[in-house]
């Protein structure tokens, strides 16, 4: 019997999720960025995922680029930098691998400011709004395209 080869998923999240859990849970629920993470991999034994997490634009520009030509698809919940990094944007147009932009909260009911997003036009799609459940959506997407 021939096994299928896993989907290599990276996920990546950037500033302030580190805190999810005790951030703000009306907004983003209670659930820690581990849980989370640890729930993707529960969920989803076909996928191989590596998960990075950083509060610094240039780590998550150089892990983009680092996975983007070797893995199967990026899901990418950006944070603030959604809203304001075009090196992230431009670091995403730079590689192959799909990337689909996810957030807990829907950015569209929230401040104003959150309603642009810098990084959408360069990604196969937007996934908001869900919870930990956008990652879930992302991660599903990725491995049946």
């Amino acid at each position: 019997m021939n096994a299928e080869k896993k989907k290599k998923i990276l996920v990546v999240n950037g500033p302030n999720l580190n805190l999810l859990g005790l951030r703000e849970p009306g907004i983003y629920g209670s659930a820690t960025l581990d849980e989370g993470m640890k729930a993707l991999e529960a969920r989803f034994p076909q996928a191989e995922f590596t998960f990075f997490q950083s509060n610094i634009e240039g780590e998550l520009v150089d892990v983009i680029q680092q996975y983007g030509f070797t893995a199967d698809g990026i899901v990418l919940n950006a944070g603030a930098y959604t809203h304001t990094s075009v090196a992230i944007h431009d670091a995403i147009k730079a590689v192959r691998t799909p990337v689909v932009e996810v957030h807990l909260s829907n950015i569209y009911q929230r401040e104003l400011f959150r309603h642009t997003s810098l990084i959408t036009s360069a990604c196969v799609g937007i996934i908001g709004g869900f919870g930990m459940d956008s990652y879930r959506l992302a991660v599903e997407y990725l491995i049946n395209r």
